[in-house]
Parts: C-alpha cells; sequence; structure tokens
C-alpha cells in the first residue's frame, strides 16, 4: 500500500488551459489526502503555461523543502508547431530537474491532439491523470526512502 504520510509535496501547475488543469490539481490534491498525506504538506505555485513548468519544478527540488515535485498542465494541439515545442521542452526540463536535483519531479503535463482528449484524461473516460501523476510521486518517495 502507498503512504503519503510525512511526505511533503510541491505542485507546479500550469494557469493555460485552466479549465483542464483545475481537475488534474483536484485529483492529485484528493489522491494525497486519500493515501494519508497532510493537505498542509501540500504547496501549490502557479506559472503561466507548461513551457514554464521546470524551472519552477527545479526551484522548487532545489529548496529541500519537498520530498516531491509534481508537474501539472495541458498542452492541446494546434495549427501550428508550437504543441511539439512546448510538448518537447516542458517533459525534457522535467527530467533534468529530476536528474539535477535527485528529488522525484513527476510529469503530469497532458499533451493531446484535442480539448476532448484532454477533458477526458482530466477526470471523466480515461481517469485523472493528475491523481495519477501523484501516484507516482508517493511511491518514489516511499522508494527512495528505502
Amino acid at each position: 500500500m502507498l503512504a503519503a504520510q510525512g511526505q511533503r509535496i510541491g505542485i507546479v501547475a500550469a494557469r493555460f488551459n485552466d479549465f483542464v488543469v483545475s481537475h488534474l490539481i483536484s485529483g492529485a490534491e484528493d489522491t494525497f489526502v486519500r493515501h494519508g498525506g497532510n493537505s498542509e504538506d501540500l504547496t501549490l505555485a502557479y506559472v503561466p503555461g507548461a513551457f514554464e513548468i521546470p524551472l519552477m519544478a527545479l526551484r522548487m527540488a532545489q529548496s529541500g523543502k519537498y520530498d516531491a515535485i509534481v508537474c501539472l498542465g495541458a498542452v492541446i494541439r494546434g495549427a501550428t508547431p508550437h504543441f511539439d515545442m512546448v510538448a518537447n521542452e516542458s517533459a525534457k526540463g522535467i527530467a533534468q530537474a529530476a536528474m539535477q536535483t535527485g528529488v522525484p519531479v513527476l510529469n503530469g503535463i497532458l499533451t493531446t491532439d484535442s480539448i476532448d482528449q484532454a477533458i477526458e484524461r482530466a477526470g471523466t473516460k480515461a481517469g485523472n491523470k493528475g491523481a495519477d501523476a501523484m501516484i507516482s510521486a508517493i511511491e518514489m518517495v516511499n522508494l527512495l526512502a528505502k
């Protein structure tokens, strides 16, 4: 069983596409509490968009205040190549933050082809990927503690 008691988790969330991201945040927070975490041990930091998430995640991981960082956002494909740049660079930056600090930094950024796919992954048909990212954070903290 995954136990979040005593864990301190930072959540970095993009304000862009908030109509989706707000559901990811709720899923992550609910999951943390359901696994025994105290909601007061969660810190939520908003950034403008998914591209800005890695810098905030890195700063939070470097602070020594958090056992893990959960990154939440939604990048929805449009008519330009901007989607590919944001999706790729945010994922790369999140991985680099984890590797540089040794703190688990989880990628809960949706990268979808449509708004419908994003909504499905934010708590409807395809589950809640914010909750999934939090589960992974709790598990990684427990694994690294062993």
